[in-house]
């Protein structure tokens, strides 16, 4: 028998098929993939199937319609009136290749193989163990919908076409890993979507060559994304319906992965990773100005301490009003290293969090006021400006709706701060140069990463800075090239 994923054909003798899927499955080594030997119309039949996966009431029904089957009843064209008339059952398919059976079998639907019959009878009566939809931790809104997305595909594609009731809604299927066979899917709007751009990603999606994506889309991003040392992120992440439905509607191409609720929306630039749906749930007054004080805090998580830190170690650079700022009082160890231990200390408190059972939270939080508030003020490891400050910048990172720009900022501020401390203002500006430069050179999929603002464009921008009512946005982004450029 072959051992690779050379095509091996169906034949009409049930046993050579059998004995190869008992092979290639591990049937008798995995006590859950399941080999169910059948007699009905006096032929040998097998039943395959992965122990959990299948849906026991409809395959007893199946099973059923089956006993009551006689031999002269299916001894002319036996394939077609058993698919037509005796397994009455919706999403069903037949194959010739036994390779493909075995990756159908462990995906979940179940093989049905009948002596005398040249192919293989596919039934996808599968159902996965899943959780029910509920809003997403990190996503959620004062007014809206609660639900959000799981890590069942099946469940992920029906929640977005609640959505989006449009007939150019298109879902195309892929399998990607190939040993894990991962289920992905292709979400877009076919007479919106740039044809070029879903090419691209689709390309990009069937180069990936690796054993698995145990990670889902997060291994997914690292193949197509093509910026491994570049922390910020090129694809937006989503676990909310109508997130993923508003971007498909102005153009953007979706990527759902089984077995993961996030869904990678591409491609996007560096402001889509500041909006946030609270916004669209307000009036476009009450929305532009969360807007504002979002990108005031975010600008405050990247620039506040370098800049605090260059004025306090060179108070000469401020005018006379502004000689307050600066520590009143020393620490006993440098400004530079209070900034990064307490930087490392915020860190292992989060990741304290993220370990932390829920009943012993609020344990955590004591020990996290004491220990880097009022104990480490007393006994001169911090001054109480590094603290205000940097609360201040923590505060900006936990407002950045996405977590993985909000992780970069922080990697850049660090970089900016140790930059202003060997250097001091020219430092600071050799490090604000070098953050802009390296976003204005970034692209996702041929998508200026600064787009309006570089290259600028006046109407994209104003629709960045201000939450604009939507009656009055007519047209999609000019940066995704959509097909129907009007709403």
């Amino acid at each position: 028998m072959e051992t690779n994923n050379e095509k091996i054909t169906v034949s009409k003798n049930i046993h050579e098929n059998i004995n190869n899927l008992r092979q290639i499955l591990g049937i008798g080594k995995s006590f859950d993939v399941i080999q169910l030997d059948l007699l009905y119309a006096e032929r040998d039949m097998a039943v395959f199937f992965i122990d959990g996966f299948i849906k026991d009431d409809v395959f007893v029904q199946i099973m059923k319609l089956l006993s009551g089957l006689k031999a002269e009843e299916i001894s002319d064209h036996p394939l077609e009136k058993l698919l037509r008339s005796y397994i009455p059952y919706v999403e069903i398919e037949t194959t010739d290749d036994l390779q493909k059976v075995a990756d159908m079998v462990l995906a979940g639907p179940t093989a049905l193989i009948v002596d005398g019959i040249d192919k293989a009878i596919l039934i996808d009566a599968r159902t996965y163990p899943a959780r029910s939809p509920e809003e997403p931790d990190i996503e959620r809104v004062v007014r809206g919908s609660r639900d959000g997305y799981v890590e069942t595909l099946v469940f992920n594609t029906a929640l977005t076409r609640r959505r989006i009731r449009d007939r150019t809604l298109r879902m195309e299927y892929m399998q990607v890993g190939r040993r894990s066979k991962t289920d992905v899917v292709v979400c877009y709007l076919e007479d919106i979507a740039d044809e070029d751009l879903v090419i691209d990603i689709k390309k990009s999606l069937e180069k990936i060559d690796t054993d698995g994506i145990p990670m889902a889309e997060k291994t997914v991003e690292e193949f197509i994304s093509g910026n491994h040392w570049n922390p910020y992120p090129t694809v937006r992440y989503t676990e909310r319906p109508d997130t993923a439905a508003a971007h498909l509607y102005e153009g953007h191409v979706c990527i759902i992965v089984d077995g993961s609720p996030s869904v990678i929306i591409a491609p996007t630039t560096f402001w889509h990773h500041l909006q946030h749906a609270e916004e669209y749930r307000n009036k476009p007054v009450v929305g532009a100005y969360l807007r504002l004080v979002r990108f005031l805090a975010v600008w405050a998580s990247i620039f506040l301490l370098p800049l605090w830190y260059l004025l306090a170690v060179q108070p000469e650079l401020l005018p006379e009003r502004l000689s307050f700022i600066g520590p009143n009082e020393d620490g006993q160890i440098p400004l530079y290293l209070q900034f990064l231990l307490i930087e490392v200390g915020i860190d292992m408190l989060r990741m304290a969090a993220i370990h932390t059972p829920n009943s012993l939270a609020t344990a955590l939080g004591l020990v996290a006021a004491l220990m880097i508030g009022q104990v480490a003020v007393e006994v001169g490891l911090f001054s109480n400006e590094v603290i205000l400050y940097l609360s201040i910048a923590a505060i900006g990172m936990f407002a950045t709706p996405s977590y993985e720009m909000s992780l970069a900022n922080r990697i850049f501020r660090l970089i900016l701060l140790t930059l202003t401390a060997i250097l001091h203002e020219i430092g600071f500006v050799i490090g604000t140069f070098l953050w802009v430069l390296l976003l204005v050179t970034m692209k996702s999929y041929n998508v200026p990463y600064l787009w309006p603002f570089i290259p600028f464009d006046f109407k994209g921008m104003m629709d960045i800075i201000i939450r604009a009512p939507i009656p009055l946005k007519r047209t999609r982004p000019k940066f995704l090239d959509p097909k129907d450029p009007d709403r």
